[in-house]
């Protein structure tokens, strides 16, 4: 199972109401007519996307760019075959209108393709996601080592990146927080391998398209 994953904003000035609505008809579209080996989507409202260009100026005093909420889209593909098939359908007769006019409204953007590599592709649910990230020249730990305890695999799973499109964390740990314990004990700072670190994003679910 793939995951062709998608960040994004939308322009300064777009009124964010009008967005998401362009934004939900794209994915009822995709789900409506669903192109071969596609699994469904998931779309959420993210509070800051740090690997995404802001687009958005300091205040004036030397401080950086603020990174502003965004939204995170998760496509579900079989293989990669059905990635290209993807690419084909949102432009294409049935689909083009919905993508289109999202498109006009978005403004920085970037993606990644990552693999299901432990766990379920359950999304609906995985209102945690832990992005964990190596330190070039460090090695990368067994799937035991990232895992550690707490991440049931029925209802989350781990995720590694196989194709960047621009930066974005090598491994993303999905998870439920239904009693607000917060991230699995596996991925503590305590936990992870010299020169790597993890980021929690709780999430706000905007719509999910998939089973």
């Amino acid at each position: 199972m793939l995951a062709y994953l998608f960040w994004h904003r939308a322009a300064a000035g777009v009124d964010r109401a009008a967005y998401e609505q362009a934004l939900e008809r794209f994915h009822r579209s995709l789900a409506h007519r669903p192109p071969s080996g596609f699994r469904g989507s998931t779309s959420f409202r993210v509070p800051d996307l740090p690997w995404l260009a802001s687009g958005e100026a300091g205040d004036g005093d030397g401080d950086p760019p603020r990174q502003a909420a965004g939204y995170e889209d998760w496509y579900l593909l079989d293989d990669w075959g059905a990635i290209g098939v993807l690419e084909a359908a949102a432009i294409s007769r049935g689909h083009l209108t919905a993508h289109d006019r999202v498109a006009a409204l978005a403004g920085a953007a970037t993606g990644s393709v990552y693999r299901l590599i432990e766990g379920r592709a359950r999304l609906d649910g995985a209102v945690l996601a832990v992005w964990i990230s190596r330190s070039p020249g460090h090695e990368h730990p067994s799937l035991s080592v990232l895992l550690g305890d707490g991440m049931e695999p029925d209802q989350g799973g781990l995720w590694r990146r196989c194709l960047g499109l621009g930066p974005a964390p090598e491994f993303c740990l999905l998870a439920e927080d239904a009693e607000g314990v917060g991230p699995p004990a596996g991925v503590a700072p305590t936990r992870l391998p010299a020169g790597w670190s993890a980021s929690v994003s709780a999430r706000e679910m905007l719509g999910n398209w998939s089973d």
